[in-house]
């Protein structure tokens, strides 16, 4: 997949991200709240001797919801637990010491407050993150002095997030007939190209003057613009809700349950593009505590895995004009940033 080069319609990828526009600002309201919805948890275990049913149960489970929780998955408890030590060690750093590592317009890397404003709600979301994009990064690590072990740690643990989910879309490969390495060159991380992020997140612990206002969200309603997100969840740390495309108009959210062993999977609009859009990439968003809930910090880790710049994204069957990961990352940011 290299000496790509862009082929686009420009006419139908404007249409295409104002349909996407119009679509995500009507997201803003509360709607309504369902559990007639299963988020499927999903054994990995034993993965080379059950590929055949995992793909299917994987297939299935994003087919109709496009969400699913996958467990036995093969990275350690005790790693996880560490990975979200050291990011609650990093939130914890003085305001001046993060911010010697801001972070790169349109690059995906480095640290932010308060700085996304979805178009479904149009105020910002109550967090901070930390993004490592890994041939973006120079610059911004903290120093050994400031937090010992932090760059190690978190670059092992994208590493790991990083197999997992080319083990994920390789069964997707079987399932769309692509070859099953095909998603892994695509997401080639020796590569200068190679564009997947780790996001460490910390939302903040909720006010009690905020709770009873419905215009304030730990995350406006969404989608992901990648081809797979992998989220790490602590249990009773909640809020999570995803609107299957089937009760999108009526606006009726299914929470999506945190635990410490899961890890909960989404389809990005990417992969739903490259599947000729049998792959759903749902709206989810991260509702607001409410009166008698935890409402203290909410920490999660999230991995976007983002085909390489230069690998051409194109279908089957043609329902999309072929484009470049590059551009379709642009060409999604401008859309719901103006960035």
């Amino acid at each position: 997949m290299s000496d790509i080069t862009t082929v686009t319609d420009d006419r139908s990828e404007g249409a295409a991200e104002m349909t996407e526009l119009h679509r995500e600002r009507a997201m803003g309201g509360l709607g309504t709240e369902t559990t007639d919805r299963e988020v499927r948890r999903i054994s990995l275990a034993d993965f080379d001797a059950r590929r055949g049913q995992i793909a299917d149960e994987l297939w299935s489970a994003a087919t109709d919801i496009g969400f699913f929780q996958v467990v036995d998955h093969g990275i350690d408890l005790a790693e996880v637990n560490h990975a979200f030590e050291m990011s609650a060690k990093f939130f914890a750093l003085p305001t001046d010491t993060k911010a010697q590592y801001p972070l790169k317009k349109g690059q995906n890397a480095g640290w932010e407050y308060m700085s996304q404003v979805r178009p479904s709600v149009g105020t910002p979301d109550q967090k901070e993150s930390y993004q490592l994009t890994r041939p973006r990064m120079e610059g911004l690590w903290p120093s050994e002095d400031e937090l010992a072990g932090f760059r190690a740690t978190i670059e092992d643990f994208e590493h790991k997030c990083w197999r997992l989910a080319m083990d994920l879309l390789s069964c997707f490969a079987d399932n769309l007939g692509l070859d099953r390495d095909f998603f892994t060159r695509a997401h080639d991380p020796s590569s200068s190209t190679y564009q997947s992020t780790l996001r460490l997140l910390h939302y903040y612990a909720f006010p009690d003057e905020l709770l009873d206002e419905d215009t304030a969200w730990r995350a406006g309603a969404h989608t992901d613009f990648d081809a797979l997100t992998l989220l790490f969840q602590r249990s009773g740390q909640g809020g999570l809700q995803v609107l299957p495309g089937a009760e999108a108009q009526g606006q009726a959210w299914t929470p999506v349950e945190p635990s410490d062993d899961a890890i909960t999977c989404n389809i990005g609009d990417m992969l739903m593009r490259w599947s000729d859009d049998r792959l759903p990439s749902n709206f989810h968003r991260v509702r607001a505590p409410r009166r008698g809930e935890y409402s203290g910090p909410r920490y999660t880790i999230a991995y976007f895995a983002q085909a390489n710049t230069d690998v051409l994204i194109e279908s089957a069957a043609g329902t999309y004009p072929p484009i470049t990961a590059a551009d379709y990352i642009a060409q999604r940011v401008a859309a719901n940033y103006g960035k």
